[in-house]
């Protein structure tokens, strides 16, 4: 069901860029990223690992290439994946060459960080030739000397002021297939620092709040700071960062997109926190449909709501809904109107059948 949201949020106008087939920037849809940590020298597991982060919905992976076995590596890896490969380095220029060479389709790096202008024209040859846009990839861990002495200490106006000196050398050298970051783990540094970048320059920005801790600590950081940006219109990709599995990094950062309606995929699920009135186990019941409709991929809302003081009332704005009743039934809702009472210990079967049913007929039917 297509209801209007209470407020649609204006993304601020970037330029656009590509990496490999996916376009970040303008109009297109904020891309939601994932990094591999795995040995990128183990192809076999790296490969497997990408195609996870792929199912799970994730639009481009990065992968650390320290070594030339690493980038050596790259050119069996992506044969095998489904989404384009940035290659993260860090301070060899060759490496960064290599990595162009042998198919990634982004580099994540600090052209400061390079070496002489002669080294930063060959790895910006190299991605030219190849079809390799660049990620400026400013944190604040790790900002250069010059600038470090000249503020103190990490800052917002420091992260800008290296995020433009970066951008100088590539401008000058007529390069603009480029994005940019400015990551912090801080979460009220990050976002100022991405305000104040926002300002200032037109080319799209990658979100992202650094060693952003474990799943839960890291996910609630980052959905303020990612949260605040997107809500102000600032962001064209973004890559939540967890010490943890990183599929879960890219439910995440779909989560963030599908709260704010920027983007749809899959099934939101509206459901009650449950309470001593839920004629059903809501908790359980939800873990379960969770697990049970995550193959589907067309956007739809399904509510799950333990009673009828909410239930009705939430049913009615979303594609499918159970609205827990007495005596051993609840009421389905398709399409916001009631259609039939289902027994308590057939929820679960009914709701998949209904979901998967209503997916094939959005499918069959995308204008409706």
């Amino acid at each position: 069901m297509n209801i209007r949201p209470f407020r649609e949020i204006k993304r601020r106008k970037t330029k656009v860029v590509t990496v490999g087939n996916v376009k970040v920037g303008g109009d297109n849809p904020i891309s939601v990223q994932s990094m591999t940590n795995t040995l990128t020298t183990d192809t076999k597991a790296t490969i497997n690992q990408i195609n996870d982060i792929s199912e799970e919905g994730a639009d481009i992976v990065r992968v650390s290439c320290p070594d030339v076995d690493s980038t050596t590596a790259l050119k069996e890896i992506v044969k095998h994946v489904p989404i384009p490969v940035v290659a993260d380095i860090h301070f060899h220029y060759k490496r960064a060459i290599e990595a162009a060479e042998n198919g990634a389709s982004c580099l994540r790096i600090n052209p400061g960080n390079i070496g002489n202008e002669k080294k930063i024209l060959e790895v910006l040859s190299a991605a030219k030739n190849n079809g390799c846009s660049i990620r400026i990839g400013v944190n604040a861990g790790s900002l250069e000397r010059d600038i470090l002495e000249k503020f103190k200490e990490p800052c917002p106006e420091a992260l800008v002021e290296s995020a433009l000196r970066n951008i100088e050398i590539l401008e000058n050298k007529e390069f603009s297939n480029f994005k940019i970051s400015v990551k912090s783990s801080d979460v009220f540094l990050s976002i100022a620092a991405y305000r104040q970048l926002s300002k200032v320059c037109d080319y799209p920005l990658h979100l992202g709040i650094t060693e952003a801790g474990g799943f839960v600590s890291g996910s609630i950081k980052s959905s303020i700071g990612l949260g605040s940006l997107l809500m102000d219109g600032i962001g064209d990709t973004i890559r939540i960062s967890l010490s943890d599995d990183p599929p879960k990094e890219v439910k995440i950062g779909n989560e963030i997109l599908k709260s704010l309606n920027l983007r749809n995929r899959g099934v939101k699920i509206i459901s009650c926190p449950s309470c001593a009135r839920q004629a059903f186990q809501v908790i359980d019941t939800v873990k379960c449909l969770e697990e049970k409709l995550s193959h589907i991929k067309t956007p739809l809302t399904l509510s799950i709501i333990g009673c009828v003081v909410n239930g009705p009332g939430e049913a009615a704005m979303t594609d499918v809904g159970i609205t827990g009743g007495g005596k051993g039934n609840s009421m389905l809702y398709l399409s916001g109107i009631q259609n039939e009472k289902v027994l308590t210990d057939d929820i679960i079967e009914k709701v998949v059948e209904e979901v998967e049913k209503k997916a094939a007929e959005i499918e069959n039917n995308p204008k409706k």
